[in-house]
């Protein structure tokens, strides 16, 4: 089979392959941004620290060249004298070096993030196979750094020359100043002439850098085929899968009949359908917490008499209840008026219970709309047409 053409990879590619990619040390990066940010931040260094800088090294120069007859004679003190300079001379450019570092570290975490990895490192067989290297000397990268050199050029050349022409007037006349006077100058001119050629580069940095996160992401894509296997496996197969939905509902479960405690009453069928529910002050309606048929009506019933939850049959009731209430939401408007009633009777046996008084009257028929019951709906169904 034949490999597949670029053209064919037009899916985005997935979470799974950017990791896998991060993991081989294959992030987004661009030269320029870190050329630019490294430049920019010398210059701004040398404007603001400049006249520091020049007074520390001229300083240095002194103390290194302008000496006495006994510190000439005297032995080791020449060395200890350069030694010292050379630690004046450290202090004086690690804030500097620190700021270029910075610098030069911050647009690739800006960019493409931090990572550590040792893959590139390692051998590859694959990479002595000429064809993809051919290959690459004629990829759209490849075009892209040679547009992006000869820019550079263009723009180097072409602004530094059109600087110094501005400028010519005062560079001829730097000949007629002291030479303090004129080394100064010299140097404003030059950090001038930089600032602005550094700043032109800026037009570089907002070609390259999205051109460098499209690239990424092109060379990452997909195929179809290919999101599906990713898809595939990701997921897992029909068997995991199953594993997984088998587990959540056990998960379900156990959170269901650990509800069933705080249950008011459990209504029953009384043995095919149980379904536990809840009133309280400042709710607007009952709430089911626990529903089951068969062996789990028989557990939520049986679990419900060890916490002494009031159990009443009612089969209508209990089968609309099933059918039309999911756990944990509010019973539908139609059943209120049969809740209400079941629940009254509870409350009221409760205070019976504790307190004595008036015996409270079973709930025989409760309201329940046939149209929410499966068995009246069926009993409907079936019941002959009668004959006009």
């Amino acid at each position: 089979m034949s490999e597949e053409s670029d053209l064919e990879k037009t899916e985005e590619p997935s979470e799974q392959k950017l990791q896998r990619a991060r993991e081989d040390g294959q992030l987004p990066r661009s030269k320029e941004l870190a050329t630019f940010a490294v430049t920019m931040t010398g210059v701004a260094l040398l404007i603001v620290l400049g006249d520091q800088l020049m007074d520390s090294l001229n300083n240095i120069i002194r103390r290194e060249f302008i000496f006495d007859q006994k510190t000439l004679l005297q032995e080791g003190l020449i060395n200890e004298h350069f030694r010292q300079d050379m630690v004046d001379m450290i202090i004086m450019l690690m804030p500097i070096l620190g700021a270029l570092m910075v610098a030069s570290i911050g647009p690739t975490l800006l960019l493409g993030g931090w990572n550590f990895t040792l893959n590139p490192i390692g051998f590859k067989f694959n990479k002595l196979n000429p064809g993809p290297g051919i290959k690459r000397m004629f990829s759209v990268s490849a075009v892209m750094e040679g547009g992006k050199a000869v820019l550079k050029s263009a723009l180097i050349g072409g602004i530094s020359t059109w600087v110094i022409w501005l400028e010519m007037g005062q560079i001829i006349q730097l000949i007629t100043l002291p030479l303090d006077e004129s080394i100064a100058r010299m140097m404003e001119l030059t950090v001038h002439t930089t600032l602005i050629v550094v700043s032109s580069l800026l037009l570089l940095v907002l070609i390259d850098v999205p051109f460098q996160w499209w690239n990424f992401r092109k060379g990452l894509r997909m195929t179809k085929e290919e999101m599906k296997q990713e898809n595939k496996t990701s997921e897992g197969s029909p068997e995991v899968k199953g594993r997984i939905r088998q587990l959540q509902r056990e998960a379900a479960r156990k959170r269901m009949m650990s509800e069933v405690p705080n249950a008011d009453v459990i209504v029953t069928n009384p043995t095919h359908y149980a379904v536990a529910i809840k009133y309280e002050e400042g709710m607007r309606a009952p709430k089911v917490l626990a529903k089951g048929k068969l062996k789990t009506a028989e557990n939520i019933i049986a679990l419900g008499k060890e916490h002494k939850v009031a159990i009443m049959r009612a089969p209508p009731f209990a089968r609309a209840l099933y059918h039309n209430a999911e756990i944990g939401q509010e019973i539908p408007h139609q059943l209120y008026t049969a809740a209400a009633q079941v629940l009254a009777y509870v409350f009221q046996l409760r205070h019976y219970n504790a307190h004595g008084g008036i015996t409270p009257v079973y709930p025989d028929t409760l309201p329940v709309p046939p149209e929410l019951d499966p068995a009246s709906k069926s009993q409907q169904d079936t019941s002959p047409t009668p004959k006009s």
